[in-house]
């Protein structure tokens, strides 16, 4: 997009949009409106069922001449991924693999972890959410997702085309790392955290912070900050779940609230300080996302960081409340969690090798 036609999009609007049902229905019907071109970027993509939906919208949409760009990852959708391809590339779109299977012989481990669709620069969707069918049902997992409309858009079609860019709009930034990049998005959390002053809330579906995140964070909560802090009681990977707990009892000591959810899988990553700075996207807060392909949106919209807040409290008061009386660690499941721990920081190191 020319710089000349930025004065043609409107100021950047953002809204939250909550996980499943609702978000694939707007992606879909975005993408059906299309116009120019279409960008997706999805780490799991399920052949069935919501993906297969996205299948169809997406070679539809190349049938009446849009160009449709994708972006899976190998390692998220699995054998799956050569399927798709196939499919969307008989339809006209443009499919890009990242790191395809057999790339891990050759030592390349880093993956594209980002969940983003961009339409016509002038409409993107940044989440956790997967092409998956596990975020539908009465048991889905609970993620979501922002709506962004105007010109933070046109300047995320920029970063992924590569393209000279300049920042057109500060209260709203579409945030994207390359492979081992994740520290410049890791910054953003530390800043919030070091700034601050009444109340942070997050939700986050793997909760192992390096040792300045996590001082970061308690330093706020023994500074008289209320920290709230909602991680999986359920997950798909329970040695993450293990290794978090192994931090219950010092987030505790400083006074941090820790909530797990229960109820299904926990699959979000956000955060809410002082209720106007909000941070969501793929970007979690552990080893793994500093090593791979992230996107994280940070903004000072009012309503959105309200709506967010309101999105974690209704699960807060759902979720069972930690406290420093509940049974500690079975001595396996702390061995596990330093497994687990140990693992982290390993594939990490794994990950970042250039």
């Amino acid at each position: 997009m020319r710089v000349g036609l930025l004065a043609n999009l409107p100021q950047t609007s953002i809204r939250l949009v909550d996980g499943g049902p609702r978000v694939f229905a707007r992606m879909l019907e975005v993408i059906a409106a299309a116009q120019r071109h279409v960008h997706l970027e999805v780490y799991a993509w399920s052949r069935t069922g919501i993906g297969a939906q996205f299948i169809a919208a997406l070679s539809e949409a190349a049938h009446r001449g849009v160009q449709v760009r994708v972006e899976l990852d190998a390692w998220g959708t699995g054998l799956a991924s050569t399927g798709i391809a196939a499919r969307l590339r008989h339809a006209g779109c443009e499919v890009h693999i990242f790191n395809p299977l057999l790339a891990g012989f050759l030592g390349h481990f880093g993956r594209n972890h980002r969940k983003l669709l961009l339409v016509d620069d002038r409409i993107a969707f940044v989440g956790g959410i997967n092409l998956s069918n596990a975020f539908l049902g009465r048991h889905r997992w609970q993620d979501l997702a922002v709506e962004i409309h105007g010109l933070a858009c046109a300047e995320l079609g920029h970063r992924l085309r590569h393209e000279p860019h300049g920042t057109v709009d500060p209260s709203v930034r579409i945030l994207v790392s390359g492979l081992a990049g994740g520290h410049r998005l890791r910054k953003r959390y530390l800043k919030a955290f070091g700034a601050a002053r009444s109340r942070i809330l997050l939700a986050h579906s793997y909760f192992l912070p390096d040792r300045k995140l996590l001082r970061s964070l308690t330093a706020a909560a023994r500074r008289g900050v209320s920290v709230t802090l909602l991680v999986p009681g359920r997950s798909d990977v329970p040695l993450a779940r293990w290794t978090t707990a192994l931090l219950y009892r010092r987030l505790l000591s400083a006074g941090v609230q820790v909530y797990e959810w229960t109820n299904s899988v926990l699959h979000a990553k956000l955060a809410v300080v002082d209720g106007k700075r909000l941070l969501v996207g793929s970007f979690n807060l552990d080893p793994y996302s500093l090593a791979n392909l992230e996107a994280l949106v940070e903004s000072h919209d009012l309503e959105a960081a309200r709506s967010a807040e309101d999105w974690i409290l209704r699960r807060v008061r759902s979720a069972r409340q930690i406290t420093v009386a509940d049974r500690p660690l079975r001595w396996l499941e702390r061995v596990l969690g330093h497994l687990g721990r140990a693992l982290a920081s390993w594939i990490y190191w794994l990950l970042a090798r250039r």
